[in-house]
C-alpha cells in the first residue's frame, strides 16, 4: 500500500514535470493593446517601477535566515535575496514594454500596503464581490506577512502589482508572465478565485513560465533561457506536488513536499538547459547588447 502511494506521488510528479518541459510558448506572441479599458491605469507622473529603502537589517534577516528553505529548493542563492540589481529590474521593465502592459506596477522589495489598498479599491477591472472578499485579504495578507521580510515574489491581480524580493530575471518574467496571463482576461476576478480549486494552479504557473521562456527563445537569448529552465522548472515541481498538502499538513511536510517535488523539475530542468547552444547568433548578441546598454 504504501509503495503504491510511493509510486503515484512519484509519477505525479514526473507527470509535472514533463507537463512544464513542453510548456513554452512556440511562436512567441507579443502582448499587444491587450490591457482593456477598465485595466487600473497608473496615476500621472506615478513611475511604473518602485523600489524600496534599503534596510540592512531586514534584508539581511530575509536574505540569510528567512529564505534559506527557498534557496534550498530552488538551489539558488538569489532567491528571495532582497538586492535585485539593475540588470533584473531592466528586463522585467523590457518584458513588460514588449508586451504592451503599461499599467502594471512593479514593486521591488517595497512593502507598500497603503499603495496597494489605494490600487485594490480603485481596481475596477476586478469585479467589486471579488476585490471586498478574497482582494482585502491578499492586501490584508501582504500587510501582515510582508514579503519585504518573508519574501516570496508574486503577482497580485486583485491590485495588478508584481512585488520582487529575488535577484533572478526569469523569476521576474515569470510574474510578468502572470500579468500578461490576467491583462487578457474578463473575469479577472473569476480567474484569480479558481486559483482555489485543485490543479487550476499548475496551468496557471505553466501559462507564466511558458511564456517567460518562450520570450527568451524568440529573443535568442540563450544563457536566459538556460538560466530559466534552471531555475522555473523546480519552482514548477513545487507547485506540483504542493497540490496535495496546500491545505492540510503540518509545515515541515510542506517543505519537505516541496523538496521532492523540485528534484524532477531540477533534472528536467537541467536536461532541457544543456539543449541549448551556448553562443547565441550574431543579430541576437548584438541586439542584447544595445538594450542592455
Amino acid at each position: 500500500m504504501r509503495h503504491g502511494f510511493s509510486r503515484t506521488v512519484l509519477l505525479v510528479l514526473l507527470a509535472g514535470a514533463i507537463l512544464v518541459s513542453g510548456c513554452a510558448r512556440i511562436p512567441y506572441r507579443y502582448g499587444d493593446k491587450i490591457e482593456m479599458e477598465k485595466t487600473l491605469k497608473l496615476r500621472d507622473g506615478e513611475p511604473q517601477v518602485e523600489r524600496g529603502r534599503p534596510n540592512a537589517f531586514l534584508d539581511g534577516i530575509g536574505h540569510y535566515v528567512i529564505s534559506l528553505p527557498s534557496k534550498l529548493i530552488l538551489w539558488n542563492w538569489k532567491v528571495d535575496n532582497h538586492r535585485i540589481t539593475k540588470d533584473t529590474e531592466d528586463a522585467v521593465t523590457r518584458y513588460l514594454a514588449e508586451n504592451d502592459l503599461k499599467n502594471v506596477k512593479v514593486r521591488v522589495n517595497q512593502c507598500s500596503p497603503s499603495g496597494e489598498f489605494r490600487r485594490l479599491f480603485k481596481n475596477k477591472a476586478v469585479g467589486g464581490g471579488w476585490r471586498y472578499t478574497l482582494g482585502i485579504l491578499s492586501v490584508a495578507s501582504y500587510t501582515i506577512m510582508p514579503g519585504r521580510f518573508w519574501g516570496g515574489d508574486n503577482y497580485n491581480p486583485y491590485t495588478n502589482t508584481v512585488n520582487l524580493y529575488s535577484d533572478h530575471p526569469a523569476i521576474a518574467l515569470h510574474e510578468g508572465g502572470h500579468a500578461k496571463d490576467f491583462a487578457g482576461k474578463k473575469l479577472k476576478g473569476t480567474y484569480a478565485a479558481i486559483r482555489l480549486l485543485p490543479i487550476v494552479p499548475l496551468f496557471q504557473e505553466g501559462k507564466a513560465t511558458g511564456d517567460a521562456i518562450g520570450y527568451y527563445i524568440d529573443k535568442d537569448y540563450r544563457t536566459e533561457q538556460k538560466n530559466a529552465y534552471k531555475i522555473l522548472y523546480p519552482a514548477f515541481g513545487t507547485y506540483v506536488a504542493g497540490e496535495g498538502t496546500r491545505w492540510f499538513g503540518p509545515p515541515w511536510l510542506q517543505y519537505a513536499s516541496s523538496l521532492i517535488g523540485a528534484i524532477p523539475g531540477h533534472i528536467v530542468g537541467r536536461i532541457k538547459a544543456a539543449g541549448v547552444e551556448d553562443k547565441p547568433t550574431q543579430q541576437a548578441a548584438l541586439q542584447y547588447s544595445g538594450e542592455t546598454q
